[in-house]
């Protein structure tokens, strides 16, 4: 995956070490490297990018202003030699808060997490988009279509995927990997060992998913993210 991104920064030597930086990185592509907020508002309009390493301090409009006026889709990282804007970054979405100078170590990780963010989120339209996924099971690939889960359970180093037919399905696999691949709110999280089709709920019982004869536990850890479905979908 390529990421298209841009540095905007008011000094030129802190905005050359990070292009130089983007241009080492082999899932960058830079597109531009801006000198203040303003002009880079005027060019990223014509041609967007998806991840901008963003000075704070700069004259005109702050980092912290030009995020707030961001698309939600443009990832940021900011790159600053201030520690005092740390929470206000994270509150306006940022995926990491670089101090200057800025190592290449540093950058690359901050880098990598864009990789992880932008490659979630192409996985899970995937998904939304084709209705099904394959997965590995006894040397197969098997298709499975989203529709006919009813929910899937984590057994140590395995999931069983339990289809509305009775299927079960083996997989050697960790819950969190097909937590972050399933569309949000369609499949939820319940307990650690259990994510539900949520549309597919027919009754809830004492506070448990009820399938035939199956009780899905609802935890403590998980409970709020499943009781705003339910409201969301409850009439009072």
């Amino acid at each position: 995956m390529i990421i298209n991104c841009a540095i905007i920064d008011d000094e030129p030597l802190a905005a050359g070490l990070l292009k130089s930086y983007a241009e080492k990185t082999p899932f960058l592509h830079l597109i531009g490297t801006y000198g203040s907020a303003l002009e880079a508002m005027k060019e990223l309009r014509e041609n967007p990018a998806q991840l901008l390493f963003l000075d704070i301090q700069m004259p005109e409009l702050s980092g912290i202003e030009f995020a707030k006026i961001l698309p939600h889709e443009t990832k940021i990282i900011f790159t600053t030699a201030f520690q005092q804007y740390a929470i206000e970054s994270y509150k306006v979405g940022a995926l990491d808060y670089l101090m200057k100078p800025v190592s290449y170590e540093d950058f690359l990780q901050a880098a990598n997490k864009a990789l992880d963010w932008f490659s979630f989120v192409q996985r899970q339209q995937a998904t939304s988009r084709d209705r099904f996924m394959f997965v590995k099971s006894d040397y197969k690939l098997i298709r499975v279509a989203l529709d006919d889960i009813l929910y899937i359970e984590g057994l140590k180093d395995y999931v069983r995927i339990c289809l509305e037919n009775g299927t079960k399905i083996m997989s050697l696999m960790n819950m969190k990997k097909i937590e972050d691949y399933m569309p949000r709110p369609e499949f939820l999280r319940t307990h650690r060992s259990y994510i539900v089709h949520m549309p597919k709920i027919r009754l809830i019982d004492r506070f448990r998913v009820v399938f035939g004869e199956e009780y899905i536990p609802i935890s403590d850890s998980y409970k709020e993210d499943v009781q705003l479905y339910f409201d969301e979908h409850t009439l009072s």
